[in-house]
């Protein structure tokens, strides 16, 4: 399948947690494990329905890893921000990243409260409701507005932080230039569905992102967690893991 053949995929899974979700009456807890939500069940559903359809393989936050021996396999959190989506507060999404041998190769994500979406391709730029998207440029630290995972030590040297609470989507306000940067405060609270669609958004419209340890981001292990670090230049991107290292050693 090509790149714009698994975009017309992802899309349709997106639509499909959009429809799915729009006549949701469930949003509390599910009951089955901590911090997992009706909703969260309910978005996944819809979107398998799609990917099992078109034969990729799947790794979901909430259904494990689907279709192993299949190359090309998508990342997937139906519902990113799900305490946010309980609570109405309107920043949560679907992410979905279509992957290959040399990582992300197509990306989807929409914000489920704006209908805003986001859409990567590979060596083909990144989108914004349709316009071209590039981060702020920004590459220092002490001028950049940064979103934040989890809360650090100490203060890291940024100008100012939010804390959104939905990774994909603050991944991808930093290729749109809303924030300059973005850290994982946790130790390895990621998983790869949290983080691979914003990574090809953010890739494809000029910044980098990187693991806080230096691993790869791309695996497909639902077991395995990562820690993002993401800068709208390579600059910047490298003084925030820096910053995020000394602070961590420094305890």
């Amino acid at each position: 399948m090509t790149p714009e053949g698994l975009l017309v995929v992802l899309d349709e899974a997106a639509d499909a947690v959009e429809s799915a979700l729009r006549g949701a009456t469930e949003w509390g807890p599910s009951g089955l494990r901590p911090t997992q939500y009706r909703s969260d069940l309910t978005a996944d559903a819809a979107a398998l329905a799609v990917l099992d359809k078109a034969g990729l393989g799947v790794v979901s936050e909430e259904s494990g890893v689907r279709r192993p021996e299949v190359p090309v396999w998508v990342a997937l959190d139906p519902l990113d921000g799900s305490t946010n989506a309980h609570r109405r507060l309107p920043w949560y999404a679907t992410s979905l990243a279509a992957v290959d041998h040399d990582g992300p190769l197509a990306a989807v994500v929409v914000n489920l409260a704006t209908g805003t979406r986001y859409r990567a391709v590979r060596e083909g730029g990144a989108t914004r409701d349709g316009a071209l998207i590039h981060t702020s440029g920004t590459s220092v630290l002490g001028n950049a507005i940064v979103g934040l995972s989890g809360l650090p030590p100490r203060h890291l040297g940024w100008r100012q932080f939010r804390a959104l609470g939905a990774a994909a989507l603050d991944l991808c306000a930093v290729a749109d230039g809303t924030l300059d940067a973005f850290v994982d405060c946790s130790d390895d609270a990621h998983g790869v569905w949290d983080y691979l669609a914003g990574v090809l958004m953010v890739t494809e419209a000029g910044g980098a992102v990187v693991d806080a340890r230096g691993r790869s981001l791309t695996v497909r292990d639902h077991g395995a967690r990562r820690t993002p670090v993401a800068g709208a230049s390579a600059l910047l991107c490298r003084a925030l893991a820096d910053a995020r290292h000394d602070a961590w050693t420094a305890r």
